[in-house]
């Protein structure tokens, strides 16, 4: 009987897999028919067919070529696709019309006859229109019409429907099968329309050797129009517009004639990336150029490369990049300053003027402020009204700068130049996904509310393994209003839906959540073997279960799923949290092995084995990746990302050095402690961190042999109130001991017990602190244990607001759970009287000096000023002022960006224990407050710092 339960609900969940194929759009495809005035797309081996303006744009006939296809992937049915410009007897009882305004006689006539309302799209840049018309025209009783108010418009609406049908934009590049139906309906009454809010949206391939160089070459024969096809359909699908293309040893325009005509046909806006004026590839100036990359020295000589640059793209869509720098992306010479950078922009513009249009703001130009060519920008330069100021990231997900006010008023608007991938320092990340969605919901949000959004373009890198956050930067960037921080975890489960289907996307969207925190907390290539404290609050232990324990759920899913999805699932879900749990395992192990070695545990040669079979499950990994679904992915996996010694990736994968000891035939006793690297017997007078009363957690102590033999042991406490869970035993390698109380009989004020542990090599004592202070009791709040008070930020007592402003939960955006943040974030600065601020109410039993760790995530100063500042203080005392940019030198910024975090420390007086309310304002927009560590004189050092403490509700 349950079985057969079990088989009905999966059939039940198995049909509502295509409730969310489009995401954060309203669904219109259904499966079974709702009324007689649905479309019927698709239904008893039939197909409708598609009609087209044969004089409509060849990107948008193209495009509806996809489309034929799509339905022909989810029904097997391939529909007719004809050309017309007039309906005529043959049409059908229900049809697909597709068509652009101005360019369809089709839509035009639907339009002027007053069938369509095209009112909501007209005039709009990419503006689309999807819904149902019943007898539209002679011999049709129900139409699906796809509009557009121009080419790209109507390309999106055509994709729209490929989605909504079940055709995931990444049904190539990352393998996802459409889910089979046998009928599709277009339900009767859909009416859609939509326009992006940012105006040029695109991908930066960039650092892409070895990985996407060599599986392009091996597949295609290189950056060639055959390659770039399935870039081109990419991006449209994913409702995106524009590209810098690959050019580490490649240059678009020049490699293949065809790769500039085909992404003009395609509807794709062609740009050169930041460092590459006018059109020109890095790459071209090697093979073509004469002389010095240097315009004070070789000005006729760049001038004509330059030129050359516009006349071979002279009848394509792009934006012009305007400026220099110095050659192969470096700063320009020492000597090189304002006014001869005007200059050069000025020339270029007169170069456009002179080769596009004789009007030069109607050409599309930007400037891109990276490095140091905003400190040029700050230091007075400036460049025409009409060109787009294109605003960088500091290349690890941090907004460098945004518009004023008045910066907002220029005619051509600012846009951001983001990283999910970087080459530099303080060292390259390029393997994996490492930035989590919320972390760039709240930077580009920042960026809509400061209206810098004519242009955003990300790098992604090899473009795989980026697949879910390129999708969400372009999916933000045409809508941002539909993706509000408390809808970020919606998102993932609508994605996980349309890839995976509804049994398991609440899941799925959870472990692709946490994997990219995981991974952003610390980028796989800035991992060392003591980036985690094997010894404090069991954090090193802690990281590896957590990504143990999510690959687990990852690798349950993937054997329950059809075989048709384990691909795609491998992709983009399961290697990412293998890959992750693995390398975070290697670096654990190989820490663990150096610690055991120091202790002379004969362990440690099982920790230098463990490392050694992890280093080669990395590499099988990677040669799994490589081999799935023929081999159609193999290279895509090649980067090296172990062994790293200064910024630059090594040649080849090091596994970190691990250690062998000699150990002695006899079995011999050694003892290690939570909190503490020494051991005995070589360390004495051991010490455990203190059973606590309100945490109620036990303790560890690890029995370890020295030598080959296993031995007997034997533990006693000296209170009856210990509990012991293994008194006695034997050790072979290392036995582990918790230590706990019996609450009910510890009496109020012991502070101490002692333990005493016997084995072949004498008797070891370990003295077992104790707290269950007297006095007054904890009434509310957060309670101090081993002298810290440790809180995740959403965990507040009261949140208090200025009027017009609103506190902000972004779920995971912090290394250890959230984010609390204030909106609106354009907002003037408060002043801590201004009541903008959180309180956590907590209980001390320590009094005196004490320090207050405020972890916030690394935004920077990106309005001109003195920075961001928050403020803190204990009950009345007056509010210390922090400032987040108080410190501008590299080696902050190097320290804040490896952490993915910034910690402040302020230090406060507590006259007397007992009960105290932590205050801590917002003092500027952007602030984003993720944890708070009180510390009365008991911290120790990891890099999460402590877990949050207890709290009394």
């Amino acid at each position: 009987m349950m079985n057969a339960f079990r088989l009905i609900l999966l059939a039940v969940l198995l049909q509502l897999a295509g409730a969310a194929h489009a995401l954060g759009q309203k669904p219109f495809i259904a499966f079974e028919r709702d009324s007689l005035n649905a479309v019927e797309l698709l239904a008893r081996g039939r197909a409708a067919p598609i009609f087209i303006d044969a004089g409509d744009h060849a990107g948008v006939l193209r495009a509806a070529g996809d489309l034929q296809a799509d339905i022909a992937r989810v029904g097997g049915v391939k529909p007719a696709l004809r050309t017309v410009s007039r309906p005529d007897a043959a049409l059908g009882i229900d049809i697909v019309i597709v068509g652009t305004l101005g360019k369809s006689a089709l839509i035009d006539g639907l339009a002027n006859s007053g069938m369509l309302d095209v009112a909501p799209i007209r005039g709009k840049w990419e503006g689309y229109l999807v819904r149902t018309v019943r007898n539209p025209m002679p011999g049709v009783q129900r139409a699906l019409v796809i509009a557009g108010s121009d080419k790209r418009g109507t390309i999106y609406g055509i994709y729209e429907v490929s989605e909504q049908i079940g055709v995931s934009p990444w049904y190539w590049w990352a393998d996802v099968p459409p889910v089979k139906r046998k009928a599709l309906y277009a339900q009767a009454g859909t009416a859609l329309h939509d326009a992006p809010v940012v105006q040029y949206r695109g991908i930066f391939l960039n650092d892409e050797a070895p990985a996407l160089t060599g599986w392009a070459k091996e597949r295609y024969g290189g950056y060639n129009s055959k390659f770039y096809k399935g870039v081109f359909e990419l991006i449209l699908r994913l409702r995106g517009n524009y590209l810098w293309p690959a050019m580490w040893d490649a240059a678009f325009f020049d490699d293949d004639p065809e790769n500039g005509r085909l992404a003009d046909e395609y509807g794709i806006v062609m740009g050169t990336s930041h460092h590459e004026p006018m059109m020109r590839a890095h790459k071209e100036w090697s093979r073509y150029g004469k002389g010095p990359w240097d315009y004070s020295r070789n000005e006729a000589v760049l001038k004509a490369f330059w030129r050359d640059g516009l006349k071979k793209t002279r009848d394509y869509e792009k934006v012009i990049t305007l400026g220099m720098r110095g050659d192969g992306d470096e700063p320009m010479s020492r000597d090189a300053n304002v006014a001869l950078l005007e200059r050069i922009v000025g020339d270029q513009r007169k170069t456009i003027a002179g080769e596009l249009d004789a009007d030069v703001t109607k050409v599309p130009q930007a400037w891109a402020l990276y490095k140091e060519v905003q400190d040029y920008y700050e230091q007075g330069m400036r460049v025409p009204d009409d060109v787009l100021l294109l605003w960088c990231d500091d290349n690890w997900g941090n907004i460098r700068r945004l518009p004023t006010r008045e910066e907002r008023q220029r005619a051509g608007g600012a846009g951001v130049y983001y990283h999910f991938d970087y080459v530099g320092g303080p060292r390259n990340y390029k393997w994996l996904n490492v930035t989590p969605l919320p972390k760039v919901w709240e930077q580009m949000h920042l960026a809509w509310k400061h209206e810098a959004t004519r242009m955003w373009i990300v790098n992604v890198g090899d473009l795989k393994p980026m697949e879910v956050p390129m999708e969400f930067f372009l999916a933000y960037a045409w809508n941002p209003a539909a993706w509000p921080a408390d809808h970020l975890q919606e998102y993932q489960r609508l994605w996980a839906t349309r890839e995976f289907g509804a049994l398991h996307a609440a899941d799925i969207a959870d472990i692709v959540a946490k994997y990219a925190q995981y991974n952003g907390r610390r980028r796989p290539e800035m991992l060392e073997p003591d980036t985690y404290s094997f010894v404090n609050y069991g954090e090193s232990a802690r990281i590896v279960a957590e990504y143990r324990e999510l690959e687990a759920r990852a690798e349950k899913i993937f054997a329950s799923l059809p075989k048709e999805r384990r691909d795609a699932f491998y992709q983009l879900v399961l290697h990412p949290v293998k890959a992750g749990a693995v390398v975070n395992e290697l670096y654990a192990t190989a820490g663990l092995n150096r610690l055991y070695a120091k202790q002379g545990r004969a362990a440690a040669n099982d920790m230098a084995g463990r490392a050694r079979a992890l280093f080669a499950d990395d590499a099988a990994l990677t040669r799994r990746y490589h081999a799935i679904n023929g081999g159609k992915w193999n290279h895509m996996m090649a980067q090296t990302h172990l062994g790293y010694t200064y910024w630059q990736q090594p040649p080849r994968n090091v596994m970190p050095a691990v250690s062998e000891v000699q150990v002695s035939k006899a079995g011999e006793l050694g003892i290690a402690i939570e909190g503490s690297e020494g051991a005995w017997p070589d360390a004495q007078g051991l010490k455990l961190p203190a059973l606590d009363a309100f945490e109620r957690k036990p303790r560890t102590v690890e029995l370890f042999n020295r030598g080959g033999t296993p031995f007997r042991y034997a533990v006693r406490a000296s209170a009856p109130w210990i509990v012991l869970d293994k008194p006695s035993g034997t050790v072979d390698k290392v036995q582990r001991i918790a230590v706990d109380a019996r609450w009910d009989q510890v009496p109020a004020g012991v502070t101490a017990a002692t333990l005493f542990v016997t084995g072949p090599n004498g008797e070891a004592r370990i003295e077992v602190l104790v707290h269950k202070p007297t006095g007054e009791q904890p009434a509310r709040g957060f309670v101090e244990a081993h002298g810290v008070v440790s809180i995740e930020a959403e965990h507040y007592a009261r949140a208090v607001a200025a009027p017009g402003r609103e506190w902000l939960n972004v779920p995971g955006h912090g290394r250890t759970l959230s984010g609390m943040t204030t909106l609106p974030v354009d907002a003037p600065a408060l002043a801590p009287g201004d009541g903008m601020r959180l309180e956590y109410d907590m209980h001390l039993f320590s009094s005196g000096n004490v320090k207050v760790h405020v972890t916030v995530a690394p935004t920077l100063k990106f309005q001109p000023g003195q920075g961001l500042h928050f403020a803190v203080a204990f009950d009345g005392e007056p509010p210390q002022v922090v400032n987040l940019h108080a410190d501008a030198s590299e080696k902050h910024w190097e320290k804040i960006v490896g952490d993915g975090a910034a910690v402040f420390t302020t230090r406060h007086a507590v006259g007397k224990p007992g009960a105290h309310v932590l205050k801590i304002w917002a003092l500027d927009p952007a602030v984003v407050l993720q944890k708070v560590v009180v510390d009365t004189g008991g911290m120790k050092a990891s890099y999460l710092g402590p877990p949050e403490s207890p709290r009394v509700k």
